[in-house]
Order: structure tokens, then C-alpha cells, then sequence
């Protein structure tokens, strides 16, 4: 689908990708809902898009509150009359602990944003999306949807849950207007630790000097590109191809081989 003179509502828009696409939909031309749950946040991206930017919409909404996202397509159709798609962006990490280690809180914290804010907004606008004659739902999973990752365990199940979650939508949706991509990013260079609350010290920081990460700027354009191609897959970042390519191969090695790069982390 080609996002010119559409209305996208993206998640996470305050801030990282999500800021990002939010910015590329304006100069492709599209209409944007940004949602966050940081007023600040988006205050910042409206100023981004420019003053007064009339294509730009910012709507302050915790996508784990089911009423108020049940509210979200209403706002953005009074808005900007319509609404076309959906990017389901917004997204946390865990503390880096092992799984005997990590609390509760923190589990149903990862799952609520990552997994039951996704189906939050999915039930919310896919009635609408029904209703236009073309749309498109894009969830953000993660490489750590396919790869098991120590210290982020809870994390790669929600983001699982959200692969799944996807690939049975697009199932689903088949003989209908709306298409369907699930997005693995590897990755990328955005503040997730500090915006999850997640403290993840000094020899991570180290790590992150040296390991490359793909910039916010180019992930989002692969995933607008990935939308308006109607691609039912994409990889994002050539880590989360190498990856996913040696997952296939052989799911031990690159467990093994993810293990050793993150062992550090987790002492």
C-alpha cells in the first residue's frame, strides 16, 4: 500500500523508530497518528515534523489501557477522517537478568506493551481497516522473535508472541483489503534500555561502542518500504539476516553463538 495521502497511526511515534517513520510517512506524503504514552515525547517529534504541520497528529494514550486505545481510532478519524494503517512499533526490553532472577512486575510489564498493546490496537482498528479499500497492519516483532536471547527471555517470548500474532493475521486477512508485514529488527540504534527503564551498566555500554548498530533513520525506511512493497516479512539490519539464516541452519549453533556475545551481561 502506498502511504501517499493515507492515514497511518504509529505506536511508539515519541521517540527511536518510531519517530523516524513517523517523520518518513510525512515526507512520503502520508497522514500520521502518532501514539505515545510521553506527552513530552511527542511534543518533541511534533516539532520535528514542523510547526503546524497539519499531516501530523499526536495523541498521548498507554497502549496496555484498552479503553483508551478502544477510543484511539474515533480521535483519529475525527482528526483526519479516515484511517488506513497501523504500525504497531511501540515496544520494551526486560532488565538484563535471567529468567529465576526476574520479577513479575517486570514479566507482565514485557508482555502488556509488547504483546497485549499489539492486540490492543489491532482489535481496536481492524474494523476500520476492514472498511477502506486498501490497508495495511505492520507489527514490529524482533530478531530476538526467533533467537533465543539470555537475559531477555521474557522479552523474545513477547516478541514471539507478536510473530505469531501476525503470521496467523495474515492468514486471516488473505482474501481481504488488508495486508499484513511482520518486521524483525536487529539492531538499531535507538535509546529502548533507557525508554524500558532498564539500567544495563557499564560493560554493555562498552558493547554497544563496538557492535554496530543500523540507525533508526535507515531501519525505518527499510519497514516503509517493506509496507508500501505489501511484503509479508522483512529483516531489518544484516545481523537480523545473518541470523535468521543461521536459526534455519542450525538453531543450537546460533543459540550458542548469541549466548557467547551476551554472557557478559549476565556474569
Amino acid at each position: 500500500m502506498k502511504v501517499a495521502n493515507k492515514v497511518i497511526v504509529v505506536t511508539g511515534g515519541g521517540n527511536g523508530m518510531g519517530r523516524e517513520m513517523v517523520l518518513q510517512l510525512l515526507a512520503r506524503g502520508a497522514k500520521v497518528a502518532a501514539v505515545d504514552i510521553k506527552k513530552d515525547a511527542l511534543d518533541e517529534t511534533a516539532k520535528l515534523a514542523g510547526s503546524g504541520n497539519t499531516n501530523f497528529a499526536g495523541f498521548v494514550a498507554d497502549i496496555t489501557d484498552r479503553a483508551a486505545v478502544d477510543a484511539l481510532p474515533a480521535q483519529v478519524i475525527a482528526r483526519f477522517g479516515a484511517v488506513d494503517g497501523v504500525i504497531n512499533n511501540a515496544g520494551i526490553i526486560q532488565p538484563f537478568v535471567k529468567l529465576n532472577e526476574l520479577k513479575f512486575d517486570a514479566i507482565e510489564r514485557v508482555m502488556n506493551i509488547n504483546f497485549y498493546g499489539t492486540v490492543n490496537m489491532v482489535k481496536a482498528f481492524l474494523p476500520h481497516l476492514l472498511k477502506c479499500t486498501e490497508a495495511h497492519i505492520v507489527n514490529v516483532s524482533s530478531m530476538g522473535g526467533f533467537l533465543p536471547v539470555p537475559g531477555q527471555t521474557i522479552y523474545g517470548a513477547s516478541k514471539a508472541a507478536v510473530k505469531l500474532l501476525t503470521e496467523g493475521l495474515f492468514t486471516e486477512l488473505l482474501n481481504t483489503n488488508v495486508k499484513v508485514t511482520v518486521v524483525f529488527p536487529g539492531a538499531i540504534g535507538t535509546n529502548i534500555a533507557a525508554n524500558s527503564g532498564v539500567s544495563i551498566g557499564g560493560q554493555s555500554a562498552e558493547m554497544q561502542k563496538s557492535y554496530k548498530t543500523l540507525p533508526p533513520a535507515k531501519a525505518a525506511e527499510i519497514i516503509l518500504d517493506a509496507m508500501e512493497s505489501n511484503k509479508y516479512r522483512v529483516l531489518v539490519g544484516q545481523d537480523a539476516a545473518f541470523m535468521d539464516f543461521l536459526c534455519r541452519l542450525s538453531p543450537e549453533r546460533a543459540a550458542r553463538m548469541i549466548y557467547n556475545q551476551m554472557k557478559a551481561l549476565l556474569g
